[in-house]
């Protein structure tokens, strides 16, 4: 009997080929199994049984990183004849079929035991890596996954390795990225202008300069860290400062017996951070953390940690609980990842530089995690998940492009039920984050092998520079644009990450979107029904005072709202901040009573930025939702129980009338903890009473939430309980973000229910 089989799914880079060679011989089989690009293609030649007992071994004992997606089986009556099993030369398919590179791997157990092995070959060689573990698309150029359609093409093997890399039955059996002291990249340190050690000596001369309150630029597996440590409060000040982050928490990295020390981790956190992936997870600190790190690392009741997930990282564990480990970039822009531009771009930022002479060709930022409604969302999904496919259960036929937002951003390529998102991008308004976007989008379509597209989707508002990119893009192809509103793109996303397609409410909350009346949309009550997405309630429409600067300066909100509210005693109010001058405040009265550069949004990110800067938690965005992420851990300070009666009218919430409120607790000298709790609950038991009336009278029996408000652990928890408490069934995130990272994924989805 022979049979050809087609393989679809994870099957690159994860010792797919030399598994199926060993179960071939286990079984008596003839043939060969070869890589076609974007999938594997196996011929067997042998008895039926031993053919069926190949395929349940195929399907029971594949590889743990490997994912078979379909098996596509099918007779042959050829007169092909092998003498035995063979790992046959790769070539590409002539036909375009979707396949996927797998994401970065940490370090596996046997390459961590025999990195601090001393009769190993490889001991303490940080760039260990073997067919389970090791970088993946930060290396690779092209399909299909070979080692010369990667940057370890570079490193022609050894002939220690060579005969490792030939052997079938080794674990290093086509590893892309193995090497050894011998053949594979070099470490080597950096003052700036001179090496000053390499090899071995680089890594342990960096400990010491770390040890000694030095800021060190580390290259890693997919870009660059500004690492220093975490105990001292002048290297964190001086990091804060090199980099103007003032206030943004810097994540840590940890080995996983410090963690305790210092956070509060439970078993299934635990697990995510020692998964394969090695995400940095959101973490409470604990009542012992002041102990062990400078307040300045965090100002939240939280900590982002990641374990080391390289032999390089783990090298620099010798006295360190922890480091400080923050991507190398300035705001806004992408990390550096190239040895010339961290030279220069580091420059008076970094005092030392720990590099290598390994090419980064897909730069990729760590994701994050965080534990919301007793589940994992991704706040950003980048290294260890991207480009994964995330699956969904829809009929589509075409290759769809999606170029998504603004900020937060990433783009996304749909191929029948696939949907292939890249790596997190950033702010797109940045020139250089642009231009990151456009190779990102570049790049998934030659991963993915996809040769046309049939149509592009993007945001609705016309000036983002995404939607310029989707316009440029249609002209290129030669196809249409789709535009997908910003809250109906999260919706969607919402839906297809739950293969959710039945009637339900969402509420879609966050901090600014372009709405279908050409106001600011961002808290939005949307209702699915027979497959149509339409706006149903909302927060009250509130007067962003500056445009965009209010955005910036929270102030300008909370008077604002105050104004609509208390008139110009708002204005006496606003003066014990000592924020703005007598000349100041008399433009601001004069646009608000004009209404001059005040547009209308419906924001549930700027009603929290007003509670922010009403008790004096931040007066000056510095990083993207600031005011209200610091709010939140003033709320959780509140230990007691508060009765809310929310005013609504009209499916609206009445946003001033919670601004006054809180004014006036504020007035009578209630605890900053009480009032940011207040806000909390007033808008998520205001927004639940609207969802539930919509609810029932529809007869609608689901709900659900996202958008960059539904990481706010109060407001999705306290309507999470609402919805237990009436029966009412909760859809939340789990595979795509929340925020502006799932919208690209959302586009999508909204095409593909609403295909003209």
């Amino acid at each position: 009997m022979k049979i050809k089989i087609k393989v679809k799914g994870i099957v690159q880079g994860v010792g797919f080929r030399p598994f199926v060679y060993r179960i071939a011989k286990k079984n008596n089989l003839k043939g060969y199994v070869k890589n076609m690009g974007n999938y594997v293609e196996i011929y067997l030649d042998g008895k039926k049984e031993d053919i069926d007992n190949f395929i349940k071994d195929l399907k029971n004992k594949k590889p743990p990183l490997s994912r078979i997606d379909s098996l596509e089986i099918i007779e042959c009556n050829d007169i092909i004849n092998f003498n035995d099993f063979y790992i046959i030369e790769s070539e590409n398919s002539n036909f375009e079929e979707e396949g996927t590179i797998p994401a970065d791997v940490s370090i596996c157990e046997e390459c961590l035991k025999e990195l601090f092995d001393k009769n190993d070959r490889r001991y303490r060689y940080p760039f260990i890596a073997c067919t389970n573990c090791g970088p993946r698309f930060t290396i690779v150029e092209k399909l299909p996954y070979d080692r010369e359609n990667t940057s370890m093409r570079d490193f022609p093997l050894c002939e220690g390795c060579l005969k490792e890399y030939k052997n079938p039955l080794d674990r290093r059996f086509h590893a892309q990225a193995t090497c050894c002291p011998i053949c594979g990249p070099k470490v080597f340190l950096s003052d700036g202008k001179n090496i000053i050690a390499e090899k071995d000596d680089a890594i342990k001369e960096a400990v010491k300069l770390l040890e000694e309150g030095n800021i060190l630029a580390i290259k890693g597996i997919g870009g660059t860290h500004l690492c220093c440590k975490v105990s001292e409060d002048e290297p964190v000040l001086n990091l804060r400062k090199r980099l103007n982050r003032p206030t943004q928490p810097f994540a840590v990295m940890s080995k996983i017996e410090y963690i305790n020390l210092f956070a509060e981790v439970d078993e299934t956190e635990k697990e995510v951070l020692l998964s394969p992936s090695r995400p940095i997870v959101v973490l409470r600190k604990n009542q012992n953390y002041d102990k062990y790190f400078s307040e300045y690392v965090s100002n939240l009741d939280t900590i982002g940690v990641m374990l080391p997930y390289s032999g390089l990282h783990y090298l620099l564990f010798d006295k360190e609980i922890a480091y400080v480990m923050t991507s190398a970039n300035l705001p806004g822009l992408p990390m550096v990842k190239d040895n010339d531009e961290i030279l220069e771009k580091l420059d008076g930022i970094a005092d030392y530089f720990l590099l290598h002479n390994r090419r980064i060709v897909n730069r990729c930022d760590d994701s994050v995690i965080k534990k919301v409604a007793n589940r994992f969302v991704f706040l950003r999904r980048s290294r260890g998940y991207a480009p994964e496919p995330i699956e969904v259960n829809v009929n589509n036929d075409k290759n769809i492009l999606c170029v998504g937002p603004e900020l937060n951003s990433t783009a996304c390529i749909v191929k029948r039920n696939k949907f292939y998102l890249t790596q997190y991008i950033g702010n797109t308004s940045k020139y250089e984050t642009f231009c990151y976007l456009k190779d990102a989008i570049d790049n998934i379509l030659k991963l993915t092998n996809t040769k046309k597209i049939d149509v592009i989707v993007c945001d609705l508002h016309p000036q983002y520079n995404s939607t310029k990119l989707a316009e440029e893009l249609s002209e290129k192809f030669g196809v249409e644009i789709f535009r997908v509103q910003h809250h109906f793109a999260h919706a969607y996303s919402l839906l297809g990450d739950n293969n959710y397609f039945d009637d339900a409410v969402i509420l879609s909350l966050d901090g600014v979107g372009y709405g279908l009346d050409g106001n600011i949309w961002g808290g939005e009550i949307l209702l699915f029904k027979d497959g149509k997405l339409k706006r149903v309630g909302h927060l009250e429409e509130q007067y962003q005072l500056g445009g965009d600067l209010a955005t910036k300066y929270p102030l300008r909100m909370l008077l604002s709202i105050l104004y609509k509210a208390i008139g110009d005693e708002a204005f006496n109010f606003i003066k014990r901040y000592n924020f703005f001058s007598e000349k100041e405040l008399n433009i601001l009265k004069f646009q608000l009573e004009k209404k001059i550069n005040c547009p209308l949004t419906t924001s549930t990110g700027r009603v929290l930025d007003a509670v922010s800067s009403l008790l004096g938690v931040c007066f000056v965005k510095t990083y993207d939702g600031e005011p209200s992420i610091r709010l939140e851990p003033i709320a959780n300070k509140f230990k007691g129980n508060i009765e809310v009666e929310p005013k609504i009218k009209n499916n609206i919430l009445n946003t001033t009338e919670l601004i006054y409120n809180a004014y006036e607790m504020f007035i009578y000298g209630d605890s900053l903890s009480k009032i940011a709790h207040y806000a909390h609950i007033y808008i998520a038991d205001g927004l639940f009473n609207i969802v539930k009336k919509i609810a029932d009278k529809y007869g609608i029996e689901t709900i659900g939430i996202t958008g960059g408000v539904s990481y706010n652990k109060i407001i999705t928890e306290r309507i999470l309980n609402n919805a237990n408490k009436e029966n009412l069934n909760f859809i939340y995130h789990k595979r795509v973000p929340n925020g502006d990272g799932g919208i690209s994924f959302g586009q999508g989805i909204g095409y593909i229910i609403n295909e003209p």
